[in-house]
């Protein structure tokens, strides 16, 4: 089973901020219909919850690269 960092890794930036916002839409829009109705399986919240933490490290890793390099 393939890592979830090592895939975050092969993206551009731009690619990156595309998913994160892709990912933050689908994370605002399950809290919404968890909060009309429960959902089946609320580790889903969860899960995307730690999804959008794993794109924003990968972010900061390499803004922090690219501050290093200069």
């Amino acid at each position: 089973m393939k890592k979830k960092g090592l895939e975050l890794k092969d993206l551009t930036v731009q690619e990156l901020q595309d998913k994160l916002q892709d990912e933050r839409g689908a994370l605002t829009k399950l809290r919404f219909n968890h909060t009309v109705s429960p959902i089946e399986n609320p580790m889903q919240l969860r899960s995307k919850r730690k999804e959008v933490a794993r794109i924003l490290t990968e972010l900061r890793n390499r803004e922090l690269a690219n501050t290093a390099g200069k």
